[in-house]
């Protein structure tokens, strides 16, 4: 579970209850059916019960843990994208913990892949949701 940029906590996230709504919407979207289908065809079923809304201390998004599921974290989602992007990113935490027979969540290098693979595939690292982030400072050589 790392620091999301542009995460900002505070009072005006949504509650559990309207977080827990948006999860449920996101199972509706396309990348959010295709990892859950292939998960279950994995042999790791995504039930009602495997993502949760929560409210977090920490300044993160949410989290995948082994064996408890995914976590939402409810008091830093204001919109049904951000609830969509972190369930897609722990998702394939999820699959990649599920697929991989070695997965060691403790090796610096397995995490870093896994977290790569979830930026990546996600679009957590679109150039578009980095604009929207206000990351658009670009850097002469």
């Amino acid at each position: 579970m790392a620091e999301e940029p542009g995460m900002t906590p505070g009072p005006d996230g949504a509650t559990v209850e309207e977080c827990e709504d948006m999860i449920r919407r996101s199972f509706r979207t396309p990348m959010v059916k295709f990892l859950r289908e292939h998960m279950e065809k994995a042999g790791c079923g995504v039930g009602e019960k495997f993502i949760k809304a929560v409210n977090c201390d920490k300044k993160i998004a949410g989290g995948y843990v082994r064996g408890e599921g995914i976590m939402v974290c409810s008091n830093h989602m204001i919109t049904q994208d951000d609830v969509n992007q972190v369930v897609k990113h722990e998702l394939i935490h999820a699959y990649d913990d599920c697929r991989a027979a070695n997965l060691d969540w403790a090796d610096c290098a397995h995490h870093a892949c896994s977290e790569i693979r979830a930026g990546h595939l996600s679009g957590d690292c679109h150039y578009k949701r980095e604009l929207l982030r206000g990351l658009y400072e670009i850097k002469r050589p």
